[in-house]
């Protein structure tokens, strides 16, 4: 019979059409088992990027890592809901669906050097999830498990920008004879996936026993942070933004020259959260996601700053010394819970006035415009972590006294040990503000002014002003 809808208007919500949605599609128990398998994927990419952060020196690795792992948690979460509401309570969500599968991201977890984690995540394990989310919207019944198609659609658009974004990494840094040298591997790798009957399980399973070669050993999370040549002198502690930017007798008109060395600096928070991740174990999903979250949102701090000393005019690899001192000590001295207690006590610095609305209101003040804006939305992020700080980090140690003080001793054991590094010869903290200065002034026409020209960190300062003043989140 021919059916037409009321004058042609779209029918089904514009969902699809009569033909398609009378389509057998998957059953409940087919869209279950392909859901959890992806999840589980999302699930494994999220703890690689993360436990790959600090130790990646690459800047830019490590920023998109922080977005990517931020993606997967999100993702992650999204279906671990769908499948609880297909009649499948969300059991064995957390246990690998596949030995094979599982072998496959352990694989890629352990990828000894830069080149072929990125080969094994966007050559392999990114593309057959992307084949995967196109799988299941080609072959689900899109009315029936709509719910389902949203959740895979939304997520098949952030998983096509993770893999468009690796392909360029993968021809950039790991082509030529760093494939060659991968291409053994890569065979494991789509032995392992063939195995488990493709990432989703919707194709036929082979029957080999699954091997193993990176992860044939003890994995070891590395918690040092690595930077690449663009950061040199990165022990440097000659500079304090926080001494300048508080000084009332120092012009503001530079004072954004500061919060964008603070913003980029930020660069150590992503790998300060990446640990905690990494090293705490026990903690719902939620956890991940919230922490994820974070990391993600410090690491588009750092960028910030980037853009703001490019949008100056300014090269900050020539003129900017970024130091690692604080996720260096945090990484090596203290336990994960530690680490947060450090941030949080922390963030709760920034709350009163003196803290994110000033840096919002001398970006204001200073005339630049991406100053004020950069700020702005810098203190709604930490007001984010704030809440983030007290769902999780409270809660655990019972109240928020108890927190801070935990906090506030936590930071106090952190030794940053400015003078032994230049007595080790590892800098010579050299105040490179005023030749940063100079070039400012050099390209926007300004005179320098002598007070700005002048300063300098007093570096007998007692410890305690000393802690204050590094506070780098």
């Amino acid at each position: 019979m021919e059916y037409q809808s009321y004058r042609e208007l779209p029918p089904l919500a514009g969902i699809t059409n009569f033909e398609a949605a009378s389509q057998p599609g998957l059953s409940v128990e087919a869209c279950v088992g392909r859901l959890k398998r992806i999840h589980w994927a999302f699930r494994r990419l999220n703890q690689v990027f993360v436990h790959r952060i600090a130790s990646e020196a690459v800047y830019e690795l490590k920023m998109g890592f922080s977005l990517h792992a931020h993606y997967c948690a999100e993702h992650a979460a999204a279906l671990r809901k769908r499948v609880s509401e297909m009649r499948e309570p969300p059991l064995g969500l957390d246990h690998a669906p596949d030995a094979a599968l599982e072998v496959f991201f352990d694989e890629i977890l352990a990828a000894p050097d830069t080149a072929q984690l990125l080969i094994g995540l966007y050559a392999h394990a990114v593309p057959a999830l992307l084949g995967a989310l196109g799988r299941y919207l080609s072959e689900t019944n899109s009315l029936v498990d709509h719910p389902s198609l949203r959740v895979c659609r939304f997520a098949r658009l952030e998983v096509e920008e993770m893999a468009a974004y690796g392909a360029v990494c993968v021809a950039q840094l790991a082509g030529g004879a760093e494939r060659e040298k991968a291409r053994e591997w890569e065979g494991l790798l789509e032995r392992l996936l063939a195995g488990s009957g493709a990432l989703d399980g919707s194709q036929e399973r082979g029957e080999a026993v699954p091997e193993r070669q990176f992860s044939a050993g003890s994995y070891q999370f590395d918690p040092v942070p690595k930077r690449d040549a663009r950061f040199p002198d990165p022990y440097n502690m000659g500079v304090h933004a926080e001494a300048f930017l508080y000084d009332s007798t120092l012009p503001v008109l530079p004072k954004p020259l500061m919060l964008y060395y603070k913003r980029l600096r930020e660069i150590d928070v992503p790998e300060v959260i990446a640990s905690i991740l990494a090293e705490t174990t026990g903690k719902p999903w939620e956890y991940t996601v919230d922490l994820t979250r974070q990391l993600w949102d410090e690491a588009r701090h750092a960028m910030i700053g980037e853009v703001g000393f490019v949008q100056a005019g300014i090269d900050w690899r020539e003129f900017v010394r970024i130091n690692f001192t604080w996720s260096m000590a945090l990484n090596t001295q203290l336990k994960p819970l530690e680490r947060h207690a450090v941030l949080y006590f922390i963030e709760q610095g920034l709350m009163p006035k003196t803290g994110k609305r000033f840096e919002w209101e001398l970006g204001l003040a200073s005339g630049d415009p991406f100053a004020g804006l950069a700020q702005d939305f810098d203190w709604a992020d930490e007001v984010l972590h704030a809440r983030i700080g007290r769902d999780w980090y409270v809660k655990e140690m019972g109240d928020s006294k108890k927190a801070t003080l935990y906090g506030d001793e936590c930071w106090s054991r952190v030794l940053i040990e400015w003078e032994k590094y230049r007595a080790e010869g590892l800098t010579q903290h050299a105040n490179w503000w005023q030749p940063l200065y100079l070039e400012w002034c050099r390209i926007h026409g300004r005179q320098p002014e002598a007070k700005a020209l002048a300063f300098e960190t007093n570096y007998s300062a007692k410890r305690a002003d000393l802690r204050e003043l590094s506070a780098s989140a």
